[in-house]
Order: structure tokens, then sequence, then C-alpha cells
């Protein structure tokens, strides 16, 4: 969570992507295989220098990377910055830094965070994505409100969530890495799902892959008895995770270990077996150890202020057989998003502090006065609040 970030970011202070460059790239000849000096006119190809942008401070860090916010000097935009992870690198862009590139390229969803450009610096391990600036991550929402959202609330956040995850899935891409960190939300109340550094394409029937992915508390048992083919099943048991998480308020997994984690869900939903699993007894790593039996589904005494079709919903997020569970299109179309209360408007959402921007390394814009609002817009949002109390 947030707090658990900031002092992992006290710890490791990021590279400043204005700093001097402390490690020159250069070609090599083909001829004499002798290294040559990068001509100026070409040192940034067809990419713009990160030059032209200010760091305003440092907001978080993702799977493969370090993000800034920052303002676009051409333009005086807002934007997030991206710094991709170099440091093990030697022989050009890690392999994720291409894949994260790749597939954000591929996306173009209002609840997929937009991949604008990509900067350079004049050094080969100085690679910036430019990105749409978001204000909120829900990590610190969560860790910074008061009391949880209201149903209606983690309706309207998870609606837009399962689009997102619908318009990923049609197109086989699995994010692998879904928690409430990577889900960002504008000042408009639109949520955003980002940080594609694990990301992958997959296919059908799906090739081998490494089960190691998904922050622990949102992986699938899948991945933690250790399948090294799975689809984007695993994405959808993340987004259960979501679900419960924004229901309750905190994390409905928190697991310290995979055993541990493992522990949690059987206490939550009972132990698998193969009548509701089949195969699953072959997994690897049910050849060391043994799971605990327990019997019950403990859903509805862990949610017993949500109705039947909300419990139904996570039922189906947390079917053990991966083939069976609901995928983002069914969900979309469950009775829980029907019944009442219903899903708030994005713009109705409440707004939070900017916890993120707290600490800033310049001095930050002043932001433009508040536009006037027509009287018209002010008892549209009266009426539609009425409507839904």
């Amino acid at each position: 969570m947030s707090s658990r970030k900031s002092n992992e970011l006290e710890a490791n202070p990021a590279p400043d992507p204005q700093a001097p460059i402390t490690r020159k790239g250069f070609l090599m000849s083909l001829n004499t295989g002798q290294p040559l000096a990068i001509p100026d006119c070409n040192v940034y190809g067809s990419c713009r220098p990160v030059a032209e942008f200010e760091k305003l401070n440092r907001v978080g860090e993702g799977s493969y990377g370090i993000v800034y916010r920052a303002r676009d000097t051409r333009n005086n935009e807002i934007v997030a910055l991206k710094k991709v992870r170099m440091d093990q690198e030697k022989d050009g862009l890690p392999v994720s830094g291409l894949r994260e590139i790749m597939i954000l390229k591929q996306c173009k969803h209002e609840n997929i965070v937009q991949l604008r450009e990509v900067v350079v610096g004049k050094s080969l391990d100085s690679i910036f994505l430019v990105m749409d600036f978001c204000e909120q991550d829900l990590a610190s929402v969560l860790d910074n409100m008061p009391q949880p959202f209201t149903e209606s609330e983690v309706k309207c956040i998870t609606l837009q969530v399962l689009r997102a995850l619908k318009y990923m899935h049609a197109r086989y891409i699995i994010h692998r890495d879904l928690k409430v960190s990577n889900l960002l939300m504008t000042d408009k109340g639109c949520i955003k799902v980002a940080d594609f550094g694990l990301a992958r394409l997959y296919c059908n029937p799906p090739k081998p892959m490494t089960p190691q992915m998904v922050t622990l508390w949102y992986r699938a048992p899948e991945l933690l008895l250790g399948s090294r083919t799975y689809t984007a099943a695993v994405d959808m048991w993340a987004f259960g995770c979501i679900l419960g998480e924004l229901l309750i308020g905190k994390p409905l997994l928190p697991g310290n270990s995979e055993i541990a984690q493992l522990d949690l869900i059987i206490e939550l939903l009972g132990a698998p077996s193969k009548s509701i699993w089949p195969g699953f007894t072959e997994l690897p790593a049910l050849q060391n150890f043994t799971l605990s039996q327990q019997p019950y589904n403990n859903l509805k005494s862990k949610f017993q202020a949500l109705r039947p079709a909300g419990r139904g919903l996570l039922n189906l997020l947390f079917i053990y057989n991966p083939s069976t569970r609901a995928t983002a299109e069914e969900c979309l179309n469950s009775k829980y998003f029907v019944e009442p209360p219903q899903a708030c408007d994005p713009r109705m959402m409440p707004t939070f502090p900017q916890h993120r921007n707290s600490l800033t390394t310049n001095a930050q814009p002043q932001p433009p006065p508040p536009a006037e609002i027509p009287i018209s817009d002010l008892l549209n949002v009266f009426i539609k609040r009425q409507r839904l109390d």
C-alpha cells in the first residue's frame, strides 16, 4: 500500500531525469568493430529529448520503472513520465519495456492509461514513456480514506475496470499485475488501468509463461501452485480480490508467503478438489506439500452486508478452475450491477487530496481558478443524487 511504497521510495532515491549524463551511447562499426561516436543530430533519433519535460516530483514506482509527475514545456500540460528500468541491461532495451510499449500502443480505451510518446536522454539507458497523468491511485486513496467507498462508488469503479479488462482480453492481452495501486483515478472519477510492465500477449491454447507473476495478495491459485500455462483468468481472480478490497476497505487476502496465501484462500473459499478443479492435483507445487482441508465457503460471513447477487459475482470470480472462472464480459452482465444501489456517475465520485504529490522537488504550478458552473448542471447533479437516494 502507499505507506509501504513511501518507505521504499525514500530508501531508494530515483535517478533524476535531468541529471548529468553518466553513460554515453555509442555505435559500433560493422566494418572495423570499433566504437563510433553518435553524431549530435542523431542522438535522439525520431524521439523528443527528455530535457523538454520539467520533472515536478516522483509519484510512484511500477514493476519495471519509476514514475514522475512532469510538465511538458511545449504546451505546459502535466503528464506522467515513466523511466524504463535499465539496471541490468547491457544490450539495449529490456524485453519488458518493449512489451509495455507495444501493448500500450495497441490499447486505445478510456479506462486504460494512454501512451503519448517515448522520449529519450543522451545515454542509452535514458528512455521514458510519456503518459496521461492521473491524480490518484486507489491504493493511496484507500490508505487515507476515513471510511470505505459506498457500494454505489464501488460499482462505478469496478464497472470501469471490467470494461478495460474486456477490451484487453478480447485482444489476448493479460495484465498479470492487477492491484489497487495499478488502478489510477482522475479527479473526474475516471479509472484507468496502468503499469503494463508485466503484461503479455497470450494465445489459445496457452503457451508456457512464468508462474511467479501478479502481486502475492492478488495471485490466482493456479499461479500459486506453479502452473506454467494460464490465461486471462488470472486477471479475473485479481479483479475479484480488488472488488472484495473495495467493499471492505482493506486487502482481502493479505498473505505474507505463497503457502500463507493459499491458506487464506482456503480459509475463505474452502479447499479445492478434483470434482471442482479437474487436474489440479498434477500442479507442480502439490508435489511438495498438502493443502489444508477446510470444506466451507465463508464468503457469506465475510461479506454479510452484500446482497446475494454481489456474493454470487464474487463466487464466480473465485472459482478455482480457471477454465470456468467468470470472464469480464460475464461480469458486466451480472445482476449485481443492475440491482440497487446503482453505480454512480463517475463525475459524482468523491475527490481526495493528492497524497502522491505531497513531496515535491520543484515548485508546483498553481492550479487555474475554478470555472463557473452553470446552474443547470448543478440542478442535474442534485436530481441525480435524489434519484440515487
